[in-house]
């Protein structure tokens, strides 16, 4: 695997074509790339957070399922993201701040456990700090697409159907 240098871009040329809020096929694994944004999308949103996995709104999933995304298939929990510039990520910087998120964000998994209630994350003395986190990362990457970083989390429905195989 070729990994590009930050100082060139992964783009082919031109801007891809857009499915919701995030490009389609402009990055080699988009899918996933698409898979880490949703879960730092989520992870990054207080509100969000209070208003849908606190009241338990369905079609988000919870913490757990948002920190499934984000390792799933990268296994960011394993190996830095720096792996995979060129291929999810566009440069370093963007690694560099999804490494910061997911070694806050596990942290706190691995002290409060995988099962517990959403409120037990929410109420982590660490939380706000994992959350900024995430902010920064998600940030990164939806400005790098061209998307707002501050528009609604899309439902899981709405990822399933952009990340289908044509």
């Amino acid at each position: 695997m070729t990994v590009q240098s930050s100082e060139k871009s992964s783009r082919r040329g031109r801007r891809s074509t857009k499915m919701g809020d995030m490009p389609l096929n402009d990055m080699p694994w988009w899918r996933w790339r698409s898979n880490v944004r949703s879960a730092l999308h989520m992870l990054s949103d207080p509100s969000f957070q209070r208003g849908v996995w606190l009241a338990g709104v369905d079609g988000y999933g919870d913490v757990t399922d948002a920190v499934y995304r984000l390792v799933e298939d990268t296994w960011l929990d394993n190996w830095s993201a720096e792996k995979y510039v060129g291929t999810i990520f566009r440069d370093s910087q963007e690694a560099a701040l999804v490494d910061t998120a997911v070694l806050r964000v596990l942290r706190i998994m691995h002290q409060v456990g995988p099962d517990a209630p959403v409120s037990a994350y929410l109420d982590d003395p660490a939380w706000d700090e994992a959350v900024r986190a995430a902010r920064d990362a998600h940030v990164r990457l939806a400005t790098s697409d061209g998307d707002d970083p501050d528009a609604v989390p899309q439902t899981l429905e709405v990822l399933r159907i952009m990340t289908r195989a044509a």
